[in-house]
């Protein structure tokens, strides 16, 4: 594992932020009637995911936190993946795109339940 010292640094944290201008990028084409439901919905839920990454880094001191804060990541990616989901079955995205940002998503909680699994290693760098 190569020495990290900034949450910007980590993987997880830049496919995070992709992940959430992808779907900026996508929502900007939703029905204006979506504006204050599914838009704001699914916008919160993928900019959470790199703020709880940064969050977490910020708790590396207190491995419970640490973990918590991942944790806290994880479920705003799988709430994410449920956004998508509903804005595949209204019609709002080509199913090529959803099969592609669940591929980030999943990936995202794949490379965060890694850093879980080994919190140890993240939290004894601090």
């Amino acid at each position: 594992m190569a020495l990290v010292r900034d949450f910007e640094e980590l993987d997880v944290y830049l496919l995070a932020v992709e992940l959430q201008q992808d779907i900026y990028e996508l929502t900007r084409r939703f029905p204006n009637d979506e504006r204050y439901s599914l838009t704001d919905q699914i916008r919160r839920s993928s900019r959470s995911i790199g703020a709880n990454i940064a969050e977490a880094w910020a708790k590396r001191r207190y491995k419970a936190h640490f973990i918590s804060k991942l944790s806290d990541s994880d479920g705003e990616q799988l709430e994410t993946r449920h956004w998508l989901r509903t804005s595949l079955d209204c019609g709002y995205v080509a199913e090529a795109r959803y099969q592609s940002l669940e591929l980030k998503c999943k990936e995202i909680g794949r490379k965060l339940g890694r850093m879980m699994t080994d919190a140890d290693k993240w939290c004894a760098r601090f």
